[in-house]
């Protein structure tokens, strides 16, 4: 069984526990010195190929003293029917071989580490795997491909805040009685065109077409700990955050777990699906820590190479789930490249979006993104650019949002947009920008710029950051709700709690017209476009689908609210102003007016920003509780939002002069000539 690793992020006693060096603890600085003379091999062998009649077999473990292969008839509870002498050849690789094809058969390796045979392990590259990722496949992955598969590709962007990201999870976008999908919870659910919800709006594909986000980030969907694949009938839920087999895809969002060639097909099924529909796939990946700790993976093939350790030699742990891994040696350094490589080429993914991103080196994510772009010119590469703890790698070394500017190809979250337009993530009573708390003007505007230096932003007046941190609008990612924390409806409602449903939307409204109009690229979570809420539960890893599975219903009762978001996403799609791509034309074209109220923030795109056809924008963001007047230069303007509605081709025109901004609302103008 699948273990609920995600206990473990709570703070167990494996968060101390050494690693296992000879049944000794060394110190830190031994451990680094020892591991830095280890050969490694970037071999696109390791660890099983299928060539022609022959089978062959690459593991690197360069402490082993003895390794194994386990031949198996099935993926669980049989005995092995073959077991293979691996031989050790240079750089540190052992290797076996069978003088036929066996697709149709699993397997398993073990090595002897200081005396001791270790458990049996699929290896770490394991590209197919039977049920709860025990055992390794060996399938014909040429016989896992749809048809037309040879000639699928993504949406051609040319710059990543071209994009409109959509974050999902498999399961709550598609579980509800109301989704009219019938693969519930699986790949296949976004393959399903013609689903409607029970009261007859558009569901699952047809409404991402419909909302028109260019592409869906969806929650980890390679092979996971915490789900027993074996008893779905339960409906064990979790968002993924606990990696077992990095490069095979999770069995619970298949059809049939059993079947290692399933889960490959139907994955495939729904890239395919997406991108047939114009929408991108960004796939969530955690490379940062391992689900368990020795019994991982890379323990039971390398012991102790893959991790960072402290001084007493346990294990360092800044995701705060047990482990991190040591992206800067080597051989860690190319199982994360080689591995979004193969995603990328295998199954046609079009972007990364990194867990805990600082965890890892920014030698690292530079490499990551490089390679990516001479496989796909559009892929593109984001990540959090922080830490859930301490860790040994220098701070000047990490992939944090202060370092981005080293990662030029790389983009980070916005924690200063999302905490200062909807209030502090950590506190939920906290209200923002959007919801009357003065003060955050500055930092809002650090937001508007996409984090890059601007003459008339502050940054001294920053909550989060104190100095410009992009080096170009394109590397930040804006976003005021995620599957992390409160999402956006419980947020506004432990925050206002004492105001109505709509007074909520009206906030909600001004916060999701700041994300879209701001330089950089939006990020929604999916449902919040119909006011979808998790019950107020703050963090739903493992809740069950009566909190995270998204109510197609809502879809209906909030029709104004969805359209809305609608005429946002078309805005923002119509209009490269909001989508410049250097710091220099952010603060050449960006001109902010001098306003000086709280709570209010007052703004231009001027001179056809970046080749716009509209002469100037000028947007209005009032997030008080009262109306404000502003006073608008002469001439026609078209009325592009107003009061709490938007349409993106105008509603409209008026004269220029004072005119009144009506509490939480944005205001939004163009002048055409």
């Amino acid at each position: 069984m699948k273990l609920d690793f995600m206990k473990l992020c709570a703070g167990t006693a494996l968060a101390t526990a050494s690693f296992i060096y000879g049944g000794d603890i060394a110190r830190a600085a031994d451990i680094d010195t020892v591991y830095s003379t280890f050969e490694t091999y970037n071999g696109d062998d390791l660890e099983m190929i299928v060539t022609g009649n022959s089978t062959r077999f690459a593991l690197w473990s360069p402490e082993a003293e003895a390794a194994k292969v386990y031949i198996y008839p099935s993926g669980l509870n049989s005995a092995p029917e073959d077991t293979l002498d691996m031989q050790r050849t240079a750089n540190g690789v052992w290797r076996a071989e069978v003088g036929k094809a066996l697709y149709g058969k699993f397997y398993t390796f073990s090595i002897k580490h200081k005396g001791k045979w270790l458990k049996e392990t699929p290896g770490i590259w394991a590209k197919a795997v039977g049920v709860n990722g025990e055992r390794a496949a060996i399938i014909d992955f040429s016989k896992t491909n749809p048809e037309g598969w040879a000639t699928d590709k993504g949406p051609a962007i040319a710059n990543i805040n071209d994009a409109v990201i959509y974050e999902m999870h498999h399961r709550d976008f598609s579980m509800h009685p109301s989704s009219g999908i019938v693969n519930k919870g699986k790949f296949l659910a976004l393959t399903e065109q013609e689903a409607r919800s029970s009261l007859g709006d558009k569901t699952g594909i047809d409404h991402l077409k419909e909302l028109g986000v260019t592409h869906v980030h969806i929650l980890p969907s390679y092979d996971y700990n915490s789900v027993d694949e074996t008893q779905l009938p339960q409906n064990g839920y979790n968002w993924g955050y606990d990696p077992l087999n990095y490069n095979a895809p999770e069995g619970s969002y298949s059809t049939n777990p059993m079947d290692p060639a399933a889960r490959v097909r139907e994955m495939k099924e729904m890239v395919k699906s997406l991108h047939d529909a114009g929408i991108g796939v960004v796939m969530d990946v955690v490379y940062n820590h391992t689900a368990q700790n020795d019994d991982s993976n890379f323990s039971l093939t390398a012991p102790g190479y893959f991790y960072r350790h402290r001084a007493d030699g346990s294990y360092s742990d800044a995701s705060g789930c047990g482990n991190e891994t040591a992206s800067e040696r080597q051989q860690m350094r190319d199982f994360i490249v080689n591995s979004v490589k193969y995603w990328a080429k295998e199954y046609h993914i079009d972007g990364f979006r990194f867990d805990l991103m600082a965890i890892h080196d920014t030698e690292t994510m530079n490499q990551v993104a490089s390679e990516l772009k001479k496989i796909n010119p559009d892929i593109f590469v984001y990540g959090e650019g922080w830490t859930a703890g301490d860790s040994p790698l220098p701070v000047e070394l990490r992939a944090l949002k202060d370092n981005v500017s080293a990662m030029p190809q790389v983009a980070v979250f916005s924690d200063d947009i999302r905490d200062a337009v909807k209030g502090h993530y950590s506190d939920a009573k906290d209200r923002g920008f959007a919801t009357g708390k003065p003060g955050l003007e500055e930092t809002v505007k650090i937001g508007i710029v996409g984090a890059t230096a601007h003459p008339q932003v502050d940054y001294s007046k920053g909550n989060n950051s104190k100095k410009p941190y992009a080096l170009a609008p394109t590397q930040v990612i804006n976003y005021v709700s995620c599957h992390d924390d409160l999402m956006l409806t419980d947020k506004l409602a432990k925050s206002l709690p004492g105001e109505s449903v709509a007074d909520r939307q009206r906030a909600h409204k001004l916060a999701e017209t700041i994300v879209f109009t701001s330089q950089g690229t939006p990020f929604m979570f999916a449902g919040e476009e119909i006011y979808r809420d998790k019950k107020g539960v703050h963090n739903s890893y493992k809740s069950p689908d009566s909190i995270n599975a998204i109510d197609w219903t809502l879809k209906h009762q909030n029709s104004e609210l969805f359209n809305y978001y609608k005429e946002l996403v078309k805005l923002r799609k119509s209009h490269p102003a909001f989508r410049m791509t250097t710091a220099e034309d952010v603060a050449k074209y960006l001109v902010f007016d001098n306003v000086n109220e709280p709570n209010l923030i007052s703004y231009s795109l001027k001179n056809h920003a970046n080749g716009d056809p509209w002469k100037e924008i000028k947007l209005v963001f009032n997030g008080s509780n009262d109306a404000k007047t502003v006073k608008i230069p002469g001439g026609e303007w078209l009325v592009i939002a107003r009061d709490g509605n938007l349409v993106a081709e105008g509603m409209g025109k008026i004269k220029g002069g004072k005119i009144t901004v009506e509490p939480r609302s944005a205001l939004i103008l163009a002048k055409e000539k």
